[in-house]
């Protein structure tokens, strides 16, 4: 899944567009609550290293918000990591290029929308 897909998919679903709120950072989108604004997932592209990858360039990511007791179990999977400048006990960084499923990418994406409605 790449990001144009993953912002059709919440466009239709739930129908918000993402919010770009750090002009210093134009390529950082946050997916937010229209309601009450609160965030269930940030996209970002960053340093594969930043993730302890060892491959050059850039991976498209999104953080987003989980069941705290499930966080240990999820980042036992590959493409899921400790959350990127997010709380580490609520919130998990997945690479949008795989491995995983798109069908597991938009599991994680509902879980973190119902949670944080």
């Amino acid at each position: 899944m790449n990001r144009e897909q993953l912002f059709y998919l919440v466009r239709n679903q739930f129908g918000i567009e993402p919010d770009y709120p750090w002009p210093k950072f134009p390529e950082n989108a946050v997916l937010r609550h229209a309601n009450n604004r609160k965030w269930f997932g940030l996209v970002s592209r960053i340093p594969g290293e930043k993730l302890g990858l060892t491959r050059e360039g850039p991976v498209e990511i999104i953080n987003l918000k989980v069941r705290p007791e499930l966080v240990g179990s999820l980042r036992q999977q590959a493409g899921i990591f400790p959350a990127w400048h997010m709380n580490k006990e609520h919130w998990i960084t997945v690479t949008l290029e795989g491995p995983l499923s798109d069908e597991q990418i938009v599991e994680l994406v509902n879980d973190s929308y119902a949670l944080t409605r």
